[in-house]
Protein backbone atom coordinates (compact mmCIF):
# COMPACT_ATOMS: atom_id res chain seq x y z
CA UNK A 1 0.00 0.00 0.00
CA UNK A 2 1.12 3.44 -0.69
CA UNK A 3 1.72 5.88 2.22
CA UNK A 4 -1.70 8.09 1.19
CA UNK A 5 -3.97 4.57 0.89
CA UNK A 6 -1.98 4.19 4.83
CA UNK A 7 -2.98 7.19 5.72
CA UNK A 8 -6.67 7.27 4.35
CA UNK A 9 -6.91 4.00 6.36
CA UNK A 10 -5.51 5.18 9.46
CA UNK A 11 -8.09 8.20 9.65
CA UNK A 12 -10.61 5.71 8.84
CA UNK A 13 -9.72 3.96 11.53
CA UNK A 14 -8.98 6.18 14.23
CA UNK A 15 -12.55 8.31 13.60
CA UNK A 16 -14.63 4.92 13.96
CA UNK A 17 -12.26 4.47 17.19
CA UNK A 18 -12.42 8.43 18.58
CA UNK A 19 -16.44 8.01 17.76
CA UNK A 20 -16.70 5.29 19.87
CA UNK A 21 -14.38 6.76 22.30
CA UNK A 22 -16.30 9.67 23.19
CA UNK A 23 -19.70 8.07 22.73
CA UNK A 24 -19.05 5.73 25.38
CA UNK A 25 -16.58 8.23 27.25
CA UNK A 26 -19.80 10.78 27.05
CA UNK A 27 -22.08 7.61 28.99
CA UNK A 28 -20.25 7.32 31.77
CA UNK A 29 -19.89 10.85 32.15
CA UNK A 30 -22.97 11.13 32.99
CA UNK A 31 -22.95 8.14 36.28
CA UNK A 32 -19.15 10.08 37.35
CA UNK A 33 -21.41 13.63 37.28
CA UNK A 34 -24.07 12.66 39.34
CA UNK A 35 -21.78 9.95 41.29
CA UNK A 36 -19.80 13.23 42.25
CA UNK A 37 -22.20 15.66 42.74
CA UNK A 38 -24.24 12.98 45.00
CA UNK A 39 -20.77 13.64 47.18
CA UNK A 40 -20.98 16.89 47.36
CA UNK A 41 -24.39 17.15 48.49
CA UNK A 42 -23.89 14.44 50.71
CA UNK A 43 -26.29 11.48 48.73
CA UNK A 44 -25.11 8.10 47.84
CA UNK A 45 -26.05 8.77 44.04
CA UNK A 46 -27.15 5.47 41.81
CA UNK A 47 -25.64 2.70 42.93
CA UNK A 48 -28.39 0.38 42.17
CA UNK A 49 -27.65 -1.09 38.53
CA UNK A 50 -24.74 -2.95 38.78
CA UNK A 51 -21.90 -2.51 41.00
CA UNK A 52 -20.78 1.10 42.34
CA UNK A 53 -23.58 1.58 39.21
CA UNK A 54 -21.64 1.05 36.21
CA UNK A 55 -24.44 -0.52 34.35
CA UNK A 56 -26.53 3.11 35.04
CA UNK A 57 -25.54 4.35 31.54
CA UNK A 58 -26.79 0.96 29.95
CA UNK A 59 -30.06 1.50 31.73
CA UNK A 60 -30.55 5.34 30.88
CA UNK A 61 -28.88 4.31 27.25
CA UNK A 62 -32.72 1.32 27.35
CA UNK A 63 -34.99 3.63 28.76
CA UNK A 64 -34.17 6.62 26.24
CA UNK A 65 -34.44 3.95 23.03
CA UNK A 66 -37.96 3.11 24.70
CA UNK A 67 -39.35 6.14 25.22
CA UNK A 68 -42.42 7.87 23.58
CA UNK A 69 -40.71 10.52 20.43
CA UNK A 70 -43.00 13.62 20.43
CA UNK A 71 -43.37 15.67 17.76
CA UNK A 72 -45.43 19.06 18.61
CA UNK A 73 -47.92 20.61 16.27
CA UNK A 74 -46.54 23.15 15.40
CA UNK A 75 -42.77 22.53 15.23
CA UNK A 76 -40.91 22.93 12.08
CA UNK A 77 -40.79 19.02 11.24
CA UNK A 78 -37.21 19.00 9.24
CA UNK A 79 -35.63 21.23 10.89
CA UNK A 80 -36.50 19.95 14.47
CA UNK A 81 -35.50 16.51 13.60
CA UNK A 82 -31.61 16.88 12.55
CA UNK A 83 -31.35 19.82 15.20
CA UNK A 84 -30.01 17.47 17.24
CA UNK A 85 -28.33 15.64 14.60
CA UNK A 86 -26.18 18.79 14.36
CA UNK A 87 -25.15 19.39 17.59
CA UNK A 88 -23.85 15.52 18.01
CA UNK A 89 -21.74 16.11 14.29
CA UNK A 90 -20.65 19.33 15.33
CA UNK A 91 -19.03 17.93 18.55
CA UNK A 92 -18.26 14.79 17.32
CA UNK A 93 -15.92 16.94 14.34
CA UNK A 94 -14.12 19.42 17.03
CA UNK A 95 -12.35 16.58 18.37
CA UNK A 96 -10.52 15.30 15.09
CA UNK A 97 -7.59 17.57 16.16
CA UNK A 98 -7.10 16.76 19.36
CA UNK A 99 -3.67 15.10 19.61
CA UNK A 100 -3.12 11.91 22.16
CA UNK A 101 0.62 11.29 21.31
CA UNK A 102 2.96 12.73 19.29
CA UNK A 103 3.88 12.21 15.28
CA UNK A 104 6.66 9.26 16.07
CA UNK A 105 4.80 7.68 19.12
CA UNK A 106 5.08 4.64 17.08
CA UNK A 107 7.75 4.93 15.50
CA UNK A 108 9.43 7.23 12.47
CA UNK A 109 8.29 5.48 9.25
CA UNK A 110 5.63 6.93 7.13
CA UNK A 111 3.01 3.69 8.41
CA UNK A 112 3.97 4.58 11.98
CA UNK A 113 2.82 8.35 11.20
CA UNK A 114 -0.15 7.16 9.77
CA UNK A 115 -1.38 5.58 13.00
CA UNK A 116 0.06 8.55 15.18
CA UNK A 117 -2.55 9.26 18.01
CA UNK A 118 -4.55 11.70 16.45
CA UNK A 119 -7.16 11.57 13.53
CA UNK A 120 -4.95 14.62 11.85
CA UNK A 121 -2.47 17.22 12.58
CA UNK A 122 -3.88 20.84 10.76
CA UNK A 123 -1.31 23.80 10.85
CA UNK A 124 -4.27 25.53 11.97
CA UNK A 125 -5.47 22.83 14.21
CA UNK A 126 -6.98 25.21 16.82
CA UNK A 127 -8.79 27.85 14.17
CA UNK A 128 -10.60 24.56 12.95
CA UNK A 129 -11.45 23.71 16.34
CA UNK A 130 -13.34 27.06 17.39
CA UNK A 131 -14.63 27.15 13.49
CA UNK A 132 -16.21 23.85 13.93
CA UNK A 133 -17.00 24.78 17.78
CA UNK A 134 -18.95 27.99 16.71
CA UNK A 135 -21.30 25.80 14.75
CA UNK A 136 -22.89 24.27 17.86
CA UNK A 137 -24.88 27.14 18.21
CA UNK A 138 -27.05 26.11 14.94
CA UNK A 139 -28.11 23.08 16.68
CA UNK A 140 -29.48 24.64 19.51
CA UNK A 141 -31.06 27.67 17.48
CA UNK A 142 -32.59 25.61 15.00
CA UNK A 143 -33.87 23.28 18.21
CA UNK A 144 -35.26 26.27 19.89
CA UNK A 145 -36.89 27.78 16.82
CA UNK A 146 -38.06 24.94 14.95
CA UNK A 147 -40.16 23.58 18.62
CA UNK A 148 -43.27 26.27 18.15
CA UNK A 149 -42.50 26.91 21.80
CA UNK A 150 -42.33 30.50 22.92
CA UNK A 151 -40.33 29.11 25.84
CA UNK A 152 -37.71 27.23 23.10
CA UNK A 153 -37.31 30.35 21.35
CA UNK A 154 -36.25 32.17 24.22
CA UNK A 155 -33.64 29.54 24.76
CA UNK A 156 -32.41 29.75 21.65
CA UNK A 157 -31.91 33.26 21.41
CA UNK A 158 -30.14 33.26 24.45
CA UNK A 159 -27.66 30.98 23.29
CA UNK A 160 -27.13 33.30 19.99
CA UNK A 161 -26.59 35.98 22.66
CA UNK A 162 -24.52 34.14 24.90
CA UNK A 163 -22.13 33.18 21.66
CA UNK A 164 -21.53 36.68 20.91
CA UNK A 165 -20.13 37.39 24.61
CA UNK A 166 -17.95 34.98 25.16
CA UNK A 167 -16.43 34.39 21.22
CA UNK A 168 -14.14 37.03 20.86
CA UNK A 169 -12.91 36.59 24.67
CA UNK A 170 -11.95 33.18 23.77
CA UNK A 171 -10.06 33.66 21.14
CA UNK A 172 -8.31 36.82 22.33
CA UNK A 173 -7.63 34.37 25.02
CA UNK A 174 -4.83 32.21 22.97
CA UNK A 175 -3.51 34.15 21.50
CA UNK A 176 -0.80 34.70 23.78
CA UNK A 177 -0.28 30.92 23.33
CA UNK A 178 -0.09 30.92 19.77
CA UNK A 179 2.38 33.86 20.47
CA UNK A 180 4.63 31.80 22.58
CA UNK A 181 4.74 28.74 20.30
CA UNK A 182 4.92 30.18 17.06
CA UNK A 183 2.50 27.69 14.98
CA UNK A 184 -1.29 27.15 15.42
CA UNK A 185 -1.24 23.26 15.51
CA UNK A 186 -2.34 21.57 18.38
CA UNK A 187 0.87 19.18 18.12
CA UNK A 188 3.21 21.51 17.45
CA UNK A 189 2.18 23.68 20.41
CA UNK A 190 2.82 20.94 22.76
CA UNK A 191 5.71 20.70 21.19
CA UNK A 192 7.00 23.82 21.45
CA UNK A 193 6.33 23.61 25.39
CA UNK A 194 8.59 20.83 25.62
CA UNK A 195 10.86 22.20 23.66
CA UNK A 196 10.94 25.44 25.81
CA UNK A 197 10.76 23.50 28.95
CA UNK A 198 7.78 25.06 30.50
CA UNK A 199 3.84 24.35 30.40
CA UNK A 200 1.95 27.83 28.94
CA UNK A 201 -0.14 28.18 31.78
CA UNK A 202 3.38 29.66 33.79
CA UNK A 203 3.53 32.13 30.63
CA UNK A 204 -0.11 32.74 30.92
CA UNK A 205 -1.98 32.77 33.74
CA UNK A 206 -4.47 35.23 32.57
CA UNK A 207 -4.75 33.34 29.54
CA UNK A 208 -5.82 30.08 31.36
CA UNK A 209 -8.32 31.98 33.31
CA UNK A 210 -10.02 33.80 30.65
CA UNK A 211 -10.06 30.23 28.25
CA UNK A 212 -11.43 28.56 31.11
CA UNK A 213 -14.62 30.74 31.70
CA UNK A 214 -15.25 31.41 28.45
CA UNK A 215 -15.18 27.52 27.54
CA UNK A 216 -17.49 26.58 30.40
CA UNK A 217 -19.88 29.15 28.70
CA UNK A 218 -19.76 27.63 25.59
CA UNK A 219 -20.37 24.24 26.64
CA UNK A 220 -23.29 25.84 28.27
CA UNK A 221 -22.93 24.51 31.71
CA UNK A 222 -23.78 25.79 35.18
CA UNK A 223 -23.12 28.68 35.79
CA UNK A 224 -23.77 29.78 32.32
CA UNK A 225 -26.38 27.07 31.47
CA UNK A 226 -28.78 30.07 30.56
CA UNK A 227 -30.05 28.52 27.11
CA UNK A 228 -31.94 25.60 29.13
CA UNK A 229 -33.16 27.94 32.42
CA UNK A 230 -35.88 25.42 34.12
CA UNK A 231 -36.62 28.00 36.62
CA UNK A 232 -37.50 30.67 33.71
CA UNK A 233 -37.90 28.52 30.67
CA UNK A 234 -39.29 25.42 31.73
CA UNK A 235 -36.06 23.72 30.13
CA UNK A 236 -35.29 26.06 27.24
CA UNK A 237 -34.63 25.24 23.40
CA UNK A 238 -34.89 21.58 24.93
CA UNK A 239 -38.53 21.71 26.33
CA UNK A 240 -40.19 19.91 23.26
CA UNK A 241 -37.44 17.21 22.78
CA UNK A 242 -37.49 14.30 24.64
CA UNK A 243 -36.35 10.00 24.10
CA UNK A 244 -33.34 9.88 22.05
CA UNK A 245 -33.58 13.25 20.77
CA UNK A 246 -33.54 14.56 24.03
CA UNK A 247 -30.22 12.66 25.04
CA UNK A 248 -28.40 13.36 21.46
CA UNK A 249 -28.29 17.29 22.86
CA UNK A 250 -27.07 15.90 26.26
CA UNK A 251 -24.51 13.80 24.02
CA UNK A 252 -23.32 16.79 22.22
CA UNK A 253 -22.76 18.83 25.63
CA UNK A 254 -20.71 16.10 27.57
CA UNK A 255 -18.91 15.60 24.42
CA UNK A 256 -18.46 19.19 24.33
CA UNK A 257 -16.44 19.04 27.77
CA UNK A 258 -14.38 16.59 26.54
CA UNK A 259 -13.00 18.46 23.88
CA UNK A 260 -12.72 22.04 26.09
CA UNK A 261 -11.03 20.06 28.58
CA UNK A 262 -8.30 18.97 26.08
CA UNK A 263 -7.95 22.00 24.56
CA UNK A 264 -6.77 23.33 27.87
CA UNK A 265 -4.68 20.62 28.47
CA UNK A 266 -2.86 20.77 25.00
CA UNK A 267 -3.20 24.52 25.17
CA UNK A 268 -1.26 25.15 28.90
CA UNK A 269 -0.31 21.90 30.71
CA UNK A 270 1.62 20.09 27.94
CA UNK A 271 -0.58 17.59 26.47
CA UNK A 272 0.73 14.29 25.96
CA UNK A 273 3.68 15.25 27.72
CA UNK A 274 4.76 15.42 31.36
CA UNK A 275 8.45 17.34 31.17
CA UNK A 276 10.80 15.06 29.47
CA UNK A 277 8.53 12.11 30.06
CA UNK A 278 6.26 11.18 26.88
CA UNK A 279 4.22 8.88 28.71
CA UNK A 280 3.85 5.42 31.17
CA UNK A 281 5.46 2.77 29.86
CA UNK A 282 5.21 3.85 26.42
CA UNK A 283 2.03 5.21 26.49
CA UNK A 284 1.57 9.13 26.30
CA UNK A 285 -2.32 9.46 26.26
CA UNK A 286 -2.13 8.56 30.00
CA UNK A 287 -0.84 11.99 31.15
CA UNK A 288 -3.58 13.48 28.87
CA UNK A 289 -6.26 11.22 30.66
CA UNK A 290 -5.12 12.00 33.70
CA UNK A 291 -5.20 16.32 32.78
CA UNK A 292 -8.41 15.82 31.44
CA UNK A 293 -10.21 14.28 34.11
CA UNK A 294 -9.21 16.67 36.34
CA UNK A 295 -10.73 19.39 34.07
CA UNK A 296 -13.74 17.33 33.72
CA UNK A 297 -13.82 17.57 37.75
CA UNK A 298 -13.52 21.13 37.36
CA UNK A 299 -16.46 21.12 35.20
CA UNK A 300 -18.69 19.39 38.12
CA UNK A 301 -17.13 21.04 40.83
CA UNK A 302 -18.57 24.33 39.23
CA UNK A 303 -22.12 22.82 38.49
CA UNK A 304 -22.53 21.41 41.98
CA UNK A 305 -20.90 24.94 43.86
CA UNK A 306 -22.27 27.80 41.51
CA UNK A 307 -25.48 29.44 41.05
CA UNK A 308 -26.95 29.99 37.64
CA UNK A 309 -25.96 34.09 36.68
CA UNK A 310 -28.81 36.47 35.30
CA UNK A 311 -28.85 36.82 31.88
CA UNK A 312 -28.05 40.48 31.90
CA UNK A 313 -25.09 39.86 34.55
CA UNK A 314 -23.61 37.27 31.22
CA UNK A 315 -23.66 40.30 29.26
CA UNK A 316 -22.23 42.45 31.32
CA UNK A 317 -19.70 40.22 32.10
CA UNK A 318 -18.86 39.15 29.03
CA UNK A 319 -18.07 42.40 27.69
CA UNK A 320 -16.86 44.78 30.49
CA UNK A 321 -14.64 41.96 32.29
CA UNK A 322 -14.25 39.26 29.74
CA UNK A 323 -13.56 41.04 26.88
CA UNK A 324 -10.90 43.85 27.89
CA UNK A 325 -8.84 41.19 30.32
CA UNK A 326 -8.44 39.30 26.96
CA UNK A 327 -7.11 42.38 25.31
CA UNK A 328 -4.98 43.21 27.88
CA UNK A 329 -3.62 40.03 28.17
CA UNK A 330 -2.82 40.13 23.94
CA UNK A 331 -1.19 43.08 24.26
CA UNK A 332 1.22 42.69 27.25
CA UNK A 333 2.28 39.29 25.60
CA UNK A 334 2.99 40.99 22.19
CA UNK A 335 5.10 43.57 24.02
CA UNK A 336 7.17 40.40 26.01
CA UNK A 337 7.74 38.17 22.87
CA UNK A 338 8.01 41.43 20.31
CA UNK A 339 11.11 42.94 23.04
CA UNK A 340 12.81 39.53 23.38
CA UNK A 341 11.70 39.43 26.99
CA UNK A 342 11.52 36.25 29.28
CA UNK A 343 8.66 34.55 29.35
CA UNK A 344 8.33 35.15 33.48
CA UNK A 345 7.61 38.44 32.94
CA UNK A 346 4.55 37.38 30.66
CA UNK A 347 3.42 35.25 33.54
CA UNK A 348 4.31 37.53 36.70
CA UNK A 349 2.82 40.69 34.70
CA UNK A 350 -0.42 37.96 34.20
CA UNK A 351 -0.48 37.16 38.13
CA UNK A 352 -0.49 40.60 38.81
CA UNK A 353 -3.50 41.44 36.68
CA UNK A 354 -5.27 38.49 38.33
CA UNK A 355 -4.62 39.43 41.74
CA UNK A 356 -5.98 43.28 41.35
CA UNK A 357 -9.11 41.72 40.11
CA UNK A 358 -9.64 39.83 42.45
CA UNK A 359 -8.98 42.74 44.92
CA UNK A 360 -11.41 45.07 43.37
CA UNK A 361 -14.01 42.13 43.21
CA UNK A 362 -13.35 40.97 46.78
CA UNK A 363 -13.56 45.09 47.63
CA UNK A 364 -17.25 45.43 45.74
CA UNK A 365 -18.72 42.21 47.00
CA UNK A 366 -17.76 43.72 50.60
CA UNK A 367 -19.37 46.74 49.57
CA UNK A 368 -22.97 44.85 48.57
CA UNK A 369 -22.64 42.59 51.59
CA UNK A 370 -22.33 46.03 53.91
CA UNK A 371 -25.21 47.92 52.22
CA UNK A 372 -27.65 44.57 52.26
CA UNK A 373 -26.89 43.24 55.69
CA UNK A 374 -29.90 42.65 57.87
CA UNK A 375 -32.34 45.17 58.72
CA UNK A 376 -31.21 47.38 56.07
CA UNK A 377 -33.25 48.05 53.17
CA UNK A 378 -33.08 50.60 50.55
CA UNK A 379 -36.09 51.82 49.11
CA UNK A 380 -36.61 51.09 45.26
CA UNK A 381 -38.94 52.44 42.64
CA UNK A 382 -41.77 50.13 41.71
CA UNK A 383 -42.10 49.98 37.44
CA UNK A 384 -45.10 51.02 36.11
CA UNK A 385 -46.20 47.64 35.51
CA UNK A 386 -46.61 46.84 39.26
CA UNK A 387 -49.42 48.18 41.27
CA UNK A 388 -48.95 48.44 45.17
CA UNK A 389 -52.21 47.89 47.13
CA UNK A 390 -52.89 50.81 49.66
CA UNK A 391 -52.03 51.00 52.80
CA UNK A 392 -49.96 47.49 52.62
CA UNK A 393 -47.11 47.34 54.61
CA UNK A 394 -43.46 47.52 53.25
CA UNK A 395 -40.90 44.65 53.20
CA UNK A 396 -38.98 46.72 56.28
CA UNK A 397 -42.34 46.64 58.25
CA UNK A 398 -43.16 42.98 57.38
CA UNK A 399 -39.27 42.44 59.32
CA UNK A 400 -40.65 44.09 62.68
CA UNK A 401 -42.62 42.66 64.97
CA UNK A 402 -46.42 43.10 64.77
CA UNK A 403 -47.02 44.59 68.25
CA UNK A 404 -44.60 47.22 66.85
CA UNK A 405 -46.16 47.85 63.84
CA UNK A 406 -49.03 48.47 65.31
CA UNK A 407 -47.65 51.40 67.91
CA UNK A 408 -46.51 52.84 65.02
CA UNK A 409 -48.93 52.65 63.08
CA UNK A 410 -50.82 56.60 62.63
CA UNK A 411 -54.28 56.69 64.54
CA UNK A 412 -56.57 55.34 62.05
CA UNK A 413 -54.81 53.26 59.53
CA UNK A 414 -55.75 50.44 60.29
CA UNK A 415 -52.60 48.47 60.49
CA UNK A 416 -52.98 45.36 62.78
Amino acid sequence: MSDLAWFLVGAVVKSAIAIVALLTAFAYMTLIERRVIARFQRRVGPNRAGPFGVFQPVADALKMAFKEEILPTGASRLVFLIAPAISVVVALTAFAVVPLGGPTTWGSSSIARAWAPYVADLNVGILYIFAIASLAVYGIVLAGWSSGNHYSLLGALRSAAQMVSYEVSISLAIVGVLMFSGTLSMVGIVQSQAHQGIWFFLAQPLGLVLYGIAAVAEVNRAPFDLPEAEQELVAGYLTEFSGLRWSLFQMAEYINMITASSVVATLFFGGWTLGSLDGVFGLPFIWYFIKVAIFLFIFIWLRATLPRIRYDQLMRFGWQVLLPLAVLNALVTAAVVGFGAPWWVSGLIGLAILVIAGGVYYAMARRNRGETKHGQYQATQATTSVRLVSGAPTPFELTQPSEQRAAEAPAGSGAQ
